[in-house]
C-alpha cells in the first residue's frame, strides 16, 4: 500500500476520521494509530512486523535502564551496548552479504577457492524502513542519555514514535525529543493546518507520479541500464534528469509524510529546502535530506570531535561521516564512493573557505552552477547499479558519435518543471489562509478523499516505488 494509491486514500480517510473521533481519550487514540501503523507496514511486508515491534520495545527497556542508572560510566556502557545492538540488527540484514562478498574476494585473490564460499552468503531480504527506524531508535536512546528527553515515557509512546506510518518507511528521521513530547497531550482540531497539509500532499503526489515517474521510467532507467546504447547528450541529460527525479521522488514522499502527520495532529521537521540552489556542499547538506544530515551531524560528526579538533582530524571526521552516510544508503561501493566524494568536497570547501566572500550575484550564480554539477556527477555513482556501470556512464558522457534519442521537448519540460521548484518561494512562506478549521472531522475526511481520488485517477499506470524504500 503506497501513498499514491486508492488503497492508501481509503486507508488514510478511515484513520483520519476515527483518530479524531477518539481524541477524547489520548491513550485510545495512540493505540489506534499504532495498530493502523502496523497494518500499513504489514500490507508492505508482513514478514518483518515482529522486528518492528521487538526493536522499539528493547530500546524502550534499555532507555529505562539508562534513565535510572546513576553511575555515569555504567550509563555510557549501556548506551554503547544498545547502539551496537541496533547497528548489529541493521548490519546483519543490510551489510552481511556485502562484507561476506569482500571476504570471498580477498580469499580468491590469495588463490584459495573452496566450496564453502557460496555458503557464507545469507541472501537476507531487507526489511522495509529498517535504516529509518534503527536511526530513530538510536535517537531515542541518545536523547535520554543526554537528558534532552525524559526516560519516563510509556511503551505505547515509544512504539508509536518509531512505527508511526507517515514516516515509517522513508522518513523524515524525527528526533525522539521532538516527537514524543507531542504525544503527551491529545492534539486539537482547531490547530490543524488543513489547507497547508492538503497542498503539501497534492504537490507531493504531482512531483512523484508525474515528474519523477515519467523521468525515471522513460529516461533514467533505460539509459543507466544500457549506457552504451546512448550518446553524450542523452547521457548528460539522463544524469541531470536523475538529479530531478530523486529530488522530486524523495521530497514528494516527505512532503506527503509531513502533510499526513499534520492532518493527524503532529509536526515533522522540514526535510528539503531548495537543495539545488546551494552555494556550497555544506549549504547543500543543510537543504537536502535535512533530517539525515542533522542526525549524522549530531550523533556521529560532533561526537567524533567535529571541527573542534585539529584541521587534519576535522577532514578525517568529514570523510568518515560522509562515507558512513553513503554506506547507510546501501551495501555497495558505489554508495561509499558517493559519500566519500561529498566528504572530499566538504573538506576542500573547508580548507579553501569556499562559501565565504560571495558578494555578487554573478559569484553566487557561479557557485550554484559548480555545486549543482558536482552533486549531479556524484549522483552517477549513487544511481548506477555497479562500479562497471558507473564507468560506462562516465565513458559515454564523451561519446558524441550517437544521435539524440531521449532528449525530447516533453521530457525537457518535465526536467525544467522539476528544477523550477527551487526558484519559487518555499511553500511555508505562502501563508495559506486556513478558513476550514471549524468543520467537523467527517467533512475533512470527505474533502480529502475526493481530492486524492481525483489525483489518483489522473495518474499514469504503473507508478514506480519510492526510491528511498530500498534504503
Amino acid at each position: 500500500m503506497l501513498f499514491p494509491t486508492l488503497e492508501f486514500a481509503l486507508f488514510f480517510t478511515i484513520v483520519f476520521y476515527l483518530s479524531w473521533e477518539l481524541v477524547f481519550n489520548n491513550s485510545y487514540r495512540k493505540l489506534f494509530l499504532l495498530l493502523a501503523s502496523y497494518f500499513f507496514y504489514a500490507t508492505l511486508d508482513f514478514r518483518f512486523l515482529p522486528i518492528l515491534i521487538l526493536s522499539p520495545t528493547l530500546n524502550f527497556l534499555f532507555g529505562l535502564w539508562i534513565g535510572v542508572e546513576e553511575d555515569p560510566k555504567i550509563k555510557k556502557y549501556i548506551l554503547m551496548f544498545t547502539i551496537a545492538a541496533n547497528l548489529t540488527l541493521l548490519g546483519v540484514f543490510k551489510y552481511f552479504d556485502f562484507f561476506a562478498g569482500g571476504l570471498v574476494e580477498i580469499v580468491n585473490m590469495l588463490g584459495v577457492t573452496a566450496a564453502w564460499q557460496d555458503d557464507v552468503f545469507m541472501n537476507f531480504v531487507l526489511p522495509l524502513g529498517i535504516s529509518f527506524f534503527t536511526f530513530q531508535g538510536i535517537s531515542y536512546l541518545v536523547d535520554i542519555y543526554r537528558k534532552e528527553l525524559t526516560y519516563k515515557n510509556s511503551l505505547l509512546d515509544v512504539l508509536l514514535y518509531i512505527s508511526f506510518f507517515p514516516h515509517l518507511v522513508a522518513g523524515p528521521i524525527v528526533k525522539a525529543s521532538e516527537f514524543i513530547p507531542q504525544l503527551k497531550q491529545p492534539p486539537k482540531t482547531d490547530q490543524i493546518p488543513f489547507l497547508f497539509s492538503i497542498v503539501l500532499i497534492v504537490l507531493g503526489l504531482f512531483k512523484k507520479v508525474v515528474i519523477a515517474n515519467y523521468l525515471g521510467v522513460d529516461i533514467v532507467d533505460p539509459i543507466f541500464e544500457n549506457p552504451k546504447a546512448y550518446g553524450s547528450l542523452d547521457m548528460i541529460f539522463a544524469v541531470y534528469c536523475y538529479a530531478v527525479q530523486i529530488f522530486c521522488d524523495f521530497s514528494a514522499y516527505t512532503d506527503m509524510a509531513i502533510g499526513l502527520a499534520y492532518l493527524l495532529g503532529y509536526q515533522f521537521p522540514l526535510n528539503f529546502n531548495q537543495p539545488y540552489r546551494a552555494t556550497s556542499l555544506k549549504d547543500f547538506w543543510n537543504r537536502w535530506h535535512i533530517s539525515l544530515s542533522r542526525w549524522l551531524k549530531e550523533y556521529l560528526y560532533i561526537p567524533m570531535g567535529g571541527n573542534r579538533v585539529s584541521e587534519k582530524r576535522t577532514y578525517q571526521n568529514l570523510l568518515i561521516t560522509m562515507g558512513l552516510g553513503g554506506l547507510w544508503h546501501g551495501a555497495s561501493w558505489n554508495f561509499i564512493t558517493w559519500g566519500l566524494l561529498h566528504g572530499i568536497g566538504l573538506a576542500f570547501e573547508k580548507r579553501f573557505q569556499w562559501d565565504e566572500g560571495i558578494t555578487s550575484w554573478a559569484k553566487k550564480a557561479l557557485h550554484i552552477f559548480l555545486v549543482f554539477n558536482f552533486v549531479c556527477f556524484a549522483w552517477i555513482f549513487f544511481r548506477a547499479e555497479s562500479f562497471m556501470k558507473s564507468y560506462e556512464v562516465l565513458f559515454q558522457l564523451f561519446d558524441f558519435s550517437k544521435p539524440i534519442v531521449k532528449m525530447t521537448p516533453f521530457y525537457f519540460c518535465l526536467f525544467a518543471l522539476g528544477m523550477s521548484f527551487h526558484y519559487v518561494k518555499p511553500l511555508r512562506s505562502w501563508q495559506i489562509n486556513d478558513r476550514m478549521l471549524k468543520l467537523p472531522a467527517f467533512a475533512y475526511a470527505f474533502i480529502f478523499a475526493i481530492m486524492i481520488t481525483v489525483i489518483t485517477a489522473l495518474m499514469p499506470e504503473g507508478i514506480a516505488p519510492f526510491i528511498y524504500f530500498r534504503f
